[in-house]
């Protein structure tokens, strides 16, 4: 057991899908995955062990932002031996073409949060994906015929930011929608030398002003898993 995470060594896969929603992280492991077994209900963040096409994955809720997704991260890396994280998660679009339920796969993260300022002084450091399950990823879509964008997104500390305006600077520069969490996600996962990919559904649009309902995000964005379990 470690500090939030109760389950015993051996009970979580060395992949484990990271939806910030411990409710998608219970659709995720009913819908997909064969024989789920729950082996977390610590503070409602669920956990479930199963297999997919007879490999054991793992789906482990994370919350939101930066500072809940390292402690679950941290988590099943230093006390799990986990070696794969994949984020399934919701965004908002920044971008006309990138529309509701469109993929994005993060390629970088951009970032508001001041996780990294205190590691790396009067620095920036950029946080990217690991190729290989990036490539994996991008190999999948294309053969199952799922469109997909690709690019730089912006892991923020603030969901309800004072000026609804602020995200056109961020657009402008070719960031392709708001999240909460990847920043942080390839930061921890670079130091541990493991290997991280983001996958984004879109779930509402700055441009349009358009949003899906908490039901459709929790329990709909069925593509990115797909695309997700496909990398293995």
């Amino acid at each position: 057991m470690s500090l939030h995470i109760a389950a015993q060594p051996g009970d979580i896969a060395e992949t484990v899908l990271l939806p910030g929603d411990p409710i998608r992280a219970k659709w995720i492991a009913q819908t997909f995955l064969d024989n789920p077994i729950c082996y977390n209900e610590v503070r409602g963040m669920l956990g479930y062990t199963g297999s997919y096409k007879g490999k054991p994955v793992s789906v482990q809720g994370t919350g939101m932002g930066i500072p809940s997704a390292l402690i679950y991260s941290h988590e099943l890396i230093n006390d799990y031996g986990v070696k794969n994280l994949i984020r399934v998660g919701s965004a908002g679009s920044y971008q006309k073409n990138i529309k509701l339920k469109d993929i994005v796969i993060a390629m970088a993260a951009s970032s508001t949060s001041n996780i990294n300022t205190a590691r790396f002084t009067n620095s920036d450091y950029s946080p990217t994906v690991d190729f290989e399950l990036f490539m994996k990823a991008i190999q999948y879509a294309k053969d199952n015929n799922i469109s997909i964008k690709a690019g730089n997104v912006l892991s923020s500390d603030e969901f309800y930011e004072d000026d609804p305006n602020s995200y056109k600077r961020w657009a402008e520069f070719g960031v392709l929608c708001v999240e909460m969490e990847t920043a942080g996600l390839y930061t921890i996962a670079a130091k541990h030398n493991v290997k991280a990919l983001a996958i984004l559904t879109i779930s509402d649009s700055l441009v349009t002003g358009e949003k899906t309902s908490s039901e459709e995000r929790a329990t709909t964005f069925n593509k990115m898993v797909e695309i997700a379990l496909g990398t293995l």
